[in-house]
């Protein structure tokens, strides 16, 4: 089950390491301390569960695979363990870090996050969006991608995702292909 696809996709990632290690182009290093090593079994699982849903059903309205959006929250959120929280500690349901720009009206959640601006972490107060619901969050991540230019190419690869900006980690890219191995 679960735990087998873990444990191969923890192989491939180990044996992938190994022949990057060898190869003099090889991408820069990715500390995947918090990313491969992140919860197994249960917290994975019950991760999973709850938004298989959400995801299935933003996936038929927009075409982007449910498991790229569940790889996505769960690198964003830290697997749910990170998930934003309003000052009085309500559940923001924004599993994707997902900032409230000028144009959105919606409930709002000040918090402080990492940036990387020219490559060095700064840690910046930002304004992040607030959902009702996990629905909600998956409905408005998927129409963020869907239809917003700045994203247009992203769906087909984490790569293209931060070649568009949406974060600001030079290893972003690697850390989600990561995630995204470990619930294929």
């Amino acid at each position: 089950g679960l735990e087998e696809r873990v444990q191969r996709a923890l192989a491939a990632l180990r044996k992938q390491a190994d022949a990057q290690a060898q190869s003099p182009s090889a991408p820069p290093e990715v500390d995947l301390s918090t990313v491969a090593s992140e919860p197994r079994g249960e917290r994975m699982s019950s991760f999973y569960n709850k938004l298989i849903d959400h995801a299935s059903q933003a996936a038929q309205e927009t075409g982007i695979p449910a498991n790229f959006m569940i790889g996505h929250a769960a690198l964003e959120s830290g697997w749910g363990r990170r998930e934003i929280k309003a000052k009085d500690g309500t559940n923001t349901h924004n599993l994707f870090g997902i900032k409230a720009g000028g144009s959105w009206a919606g409930k709002t959640a000040t918090v402080t996050t990492t940036e990387y601006i020219g490559g060095v972490a700064h840690k910046v107060q930002e304004k992040f969006r607030a959902y009702s619901s996990y629905a909600e969050a998956f409905k408005d991540y998927a129409n963020l991608l869907a239809n917003n230019p700045r994203y247009s190419n992203v769906v087909a690869a984490a790569k293209g995702l931060q070649r568009a900006g949406y974060a600001t980690d030079p290893n972003y890219a690697h850390k989600i292909m990561a995630v995204l191995k470990q619930i294929a």
